[in-house]
């Protein structure tokens, strides 16, 4: 068995590339595309993987509760769209903080993030 392989899978640099290479999808996604499937879900289906990719850049320890955290941070990003923190910011004409925070709520994003977030709970730790 090649030990090489499998101590790189897990690794803080596996989890860099995964979200160099999520963050590049995501991207492309918000700029380019404009459909009826891939932006509204597909990316908010990655972005909670996108996420855990971030964080496990950072902590290295098996955390099993990390993707009930993830998701939850989605919702709450969710509910600051609901309410309105673009506007309440006076951010509504920067491009950047719409992307990143979003500016409508809709109980699908929130299906989305659960649907993403139930693979990393069998992510082997």
């Amino acid at each position: 068995m090649n030990t090489e392989n499998t101590t790189f899978i897990g690794s803080r640099w596996f989890y860099a590339i995964c979200f160099i290479g999520l963050f590049i999808v995501e991207t492309l996604i918000a700029l380019f595309v404009r459909d009826a499937f891939i932006r509204p879900y597909m990316g908010d289906v990655l972005v909670v993987i996108l996420i855990y990719c971030f964080v496990r850049i950072f902590i290295t320890e098996p955390l099993r509760g990390l993707p009930l955290w993830i998701f939850l941070f989605a919702c709450c990003i969710e509910v600051l769209q609901y309410l309105q923190l673009i506007t309440v910011l006076g951010l509504q004409d920067c491009t950047l903080a719409k992307v990143v925070l979003g500016t409508s709520f809709s109980w699908w994003d929130i299906v989305c993030y659960a649907v993403g977030c139930v693979p990393l709970f069998f992510i082997k730790k």
